[in-house]
């Protein structure tokens, strides 16, 4: 088996970066529970690190416990309500439940584990006790580790030892008898007398002592110094330890304003000229940490590993399998191609996570970041010019609700709500606006993209689009039409015609090394491209479907030779969790369908519970599990990463795979009564799904705007509500006029 080659990284002699999983798999399971700690070794890699934080009861048997109290962790405000109980604590007065106040029996019967971080799922809240230290120490092999392959190493960190001192509790006679099992193989704590303590009776012992500075400013018990005075003196830590756990911003702090990084401090290499060795604490893949990462987590512990200045030699981390592909699969990769035989990397609009969707920056950032087809879902202005824009509605995406408040229309042949179209507004006054880049996250969830970007980039004709193309040499290119029948009977423009002239002009009619694609959910505009042959026709299934019988993909095949479909018509979903396979992938596929799938995104919040917040893990589940031809997303740089590592390749012999959930693995965990509700399945697809009315013709201009017009027909029975507009912005700048008008 393949060792992982960190041989470059700037690490002490003859290690390189472990995995410490704080408190188990704790960003998805109560914090030291016995599944946390179960479920941790198997998705991550072989030499993981779990780690207890050890807190003693009124009996003195050690539990793994995240702190002194019980509040934050256990039920137990609920099963003893008036336990609550004041101490001092370091000099400080502190409220709560004390484990010191319970017997080991009673914090197991009446305080089970909850999920401390309330951000997180509660569906596995008081379904396991807390776990004995002796079931992670004792036995042959140890408790929780019973009918498991490996077991991992043991991490035990002991906080507060002053404080069960004077309550008569002495956690450095635990822990020297806990040492005899010879399983520990670190202690760590923030208290120099404990590590000096616990240090002169190791002898011979491989167990490494690591000393925890938590806050710069807080002090330090035995010393009465604050820690960051202690960090100035690493010779002084040296003494006692043999290295150092700090959060993270220690060593790349993140301007609060701006939300970027600052360059890194010298710590780490400081420490290193010390012989201590450094580990990082406070990584979790669900929390927003700086625009720098994209929101794609395994990117920040590549920052702190795979760099030419340093890298730690560990991370504590709520994610484990995370911690572990950016290792094994990432660090120091730097493959160009990827993996043969992967998928297509589509874009959607361009890398629309990182600048506004559809502007030259998009499009040059997804050519940067590996994709193989970029994507131009075309509009039309109103004196007929083709440019690249995700919907025709200009709210949201552009900055026209500065200037034309004027033109806000509805047309609920395109959308339920207002807007102002492009089709309202001539070339000239498209290109007088901005581009604007906005998160589908960001109003609900405060998870903006890249503000530096905001308004950065230039808007692209479908001219311009098909000429940069073919300059940058990408695989493919993907053309999406929607509305045709709209603009061709109400608008009098002619979408369909606009874009087969611009692609002779630009001969990509002509057989070409390069791939084209035409997508459109309207099979009558796939009938256009029907004659040319070096087109790839895609019909998109915009919602959800249950399955695709016969009948229905047999129409498909009249049309189309691959379409787009939602992921939830591939996995089915319920309360955030993977349920079922369906069996759409393999009808679609038994009929030589190409199946394309959308829309991919980085934000944990678009991700279902088992992709454990990790994008990667979404991505290689589709790809790799499911065997999809493709799919679309709008951060190209995040699926051409993991197709360029060798954790794409399934017959790479490394010691670490990415594990992949199967549906419905964690719903079966859940207690019943915690089940989450099963959502109204979602229909299967039918022919008349499929099948549109012929395209009206072009009406002429004088027609276009009247009311007597050709009608546009109505929207298919399972329509998609698209691009919904925002009224909230729209009617924010009604006031905003209304406030100015007044002469404020």
């Amino acid at each position: 088996m393949r060792k992982i080659s960190l041989r470059f990284l700037i690490l002490l002699p003859g290690t390189q970066p472990v995995v410490i999983a704080h408190g188990g798999f704790s960003g998805i399971l109560p914090s030291s529970s016995p599944f946390a700690y179960r479920t941790a070794p198997p998705v991550s890699l072989p030499d993981l690190i779990v780690s207890c934080n050890l807190q003693l009861t009124k009996d003195a048997v050690g539990l793994c416990l995240p702190d002194i109290k019980l509040d934050n962790s256990t039920a137990i405000k609920f099963t003893d309500p008036k336990g609550e109980k004041t101490y001092k604590v370091n000099g400080e007065d502190v409220k709560g439940w004390f484990v010191l106040d319970y017997t080991a029996d009673e914090v197991r019967e009446k305080a089970p584990l909850i999920q401390g971080v309330m951000s997180r799922q509660n569906v596995f809240d008081a379904s396991f006790p807390a776990v004995r230290v002796d079931e992670l120490t004792d036995g042959d092999p140890p408790e929780v580790w019973k009918n498991m392959q490996g077991i991992p190493r043991l991490w035990m960190n002991i906080q507060n030892v002053m404080f069960y001192n004077q309550h008569n509790l002495s956690a450095e006679m635990y822990i020297e008898e806990k040492l005899k099992s010879g399983r520990i193989n670190y202690i760590s704590s923030p208290e120099v007398g404990f590590l000096k303590a616990i240090g002169q009776k190791l002898n011979n012992s491989m167990t490494k002592l690591v000393f925890v500075l938590p806050e710069t400013n807080a002090v330090e018990p035995t010393t009465n110094e604050t820690y960051g005075s202690l960090l100035k003196n690493l010779t002084g830590i040296k003494s006692f330890a043999s290295g150092i756990m700090v959060p993270k911003r220690f060593i790349y702090s993140i301007n609060q304003k701006t939300m970027y990084l600052e360059p890194p401090t010298t710590l780490v290499t400081d420490a290193h000229k010390e012989g201590l060795e450094v580990y990082a604490s406070g990584f979790a893949n669900d929390v927003f940490t700086s625009h720098n990462y994209t929101y794609e987590p395994t990117a920040e512990y590549q920052k702190f590993i795979d760099n030419s200045q340093f890298a730690v030699d560990g991370f504590l981390t709520d994610f484990p399998p995370t911690a572990s592909e950016a290792i094994a699969c990432f660090a120091l990769n730097n493959a160009t191609k990827p993996v043969n035989g992967t998928p297509w990397i589509i874009t959607h609009n361009g890398a629309s996570g990182v600048y506004p969707g559809s502007t030259d920056l998009a499009y040059q950032q997804a050519v940067d970041d590996g994709a193989d087809i970029i994507d131009c879902t075309v509009q039309m202005s109103k004196d007929g010019v083709a440019f690249c824009l995700q919907s025709p509605d200009l709210m949201g995406k552009t900055t026209a609700m500065t200037k034309f408040m004027s033109r806000v229309s509805r047309t609920p042949e395109i959308q339920q709500d207002q807007g102002i179209f492009s089709f309202d507004l001539t070339w000239t006054d498209i290109q007088s606006l901005k581009p604007e880049l906005v998160s589908p996250f960001g109003k609900n969830n405060g998870l903006f993209r890249n503000p530096e970007a905001k308004n950065k980039g230039k808007f692209v004709t479908l001219d311009g689009f098909l000429e940069f193309a073919k300059a940058k040499e990408v695989s493919g290119i993907l053309i999406n039409i929607n509305n045709a029948a709209y603009l061709a009977s109400k608008k009098g423009l002619g979408l369909v015609d606009a874009v087969t002239k611009a692609l002779s002009n630009a001969t990509f009619d002509k057989q070409s090394k390069q791939l084209v694609m035409i997508q459109s959910d309207d099979s009558s505009v796939l009938s256009k491209f029907a004659n040319i042959s070096a087109y790839q026709k895609v019909l998109n299934l915009p919602e959800v479907i249950s399955d695709a019988p016969k009948e229905a993909v047999e129409e498909i095949k009249k049309y189309a030779s691959a379409v787009v479909t939602r992921k939830h018509s591939l996995i089915t979903n319920r309360g955030g969790f993977n349920e079922n396979f369906t069996q759409v992938l393999q009808e679609l596929h038994s009929a030589n369908i190409s199946v394309y799938v959308s829309v991919f995104r980085n934000e944990f919040v678009s991700l279902a519970y088992d992709y454990y917040a990790d994008p990667i893990l979404e991505i290689a589940t589709y790809t790799r599990g499911l065997g999809v031809n493709g799919f679309l997303t709008e951060f190209p740089a995040t699926a051409s990463k993991y197709f360029r590592s060798p954790c794409a390749d399934p017959n790479s012999n490394l010691p670490f795979q990415i594990a992949l959930s199967a549906p419905g693995d964690l719903l079966r965990e859940i207690n019943p009564q915690q089940q989450p509700k099963s959502d109204p399945a979602a229909p299967a697809l039918k022919v008349a799904d499929i099948v549109d009315p012929p395209l009206p013709p072009v009406a002429a201009a004088s027609q276009s705007d009247s009311p007597t017009g050709s009608p546009a027909p109505g929207p298919k029975s399972n329509s998609m509500t698209r691009n919904v507009a925002n009224i909230g912005h729209f009617l924010a700048a009604i006031i905003l006029f209304c406030f100015l008008s007044t002469g404020h």
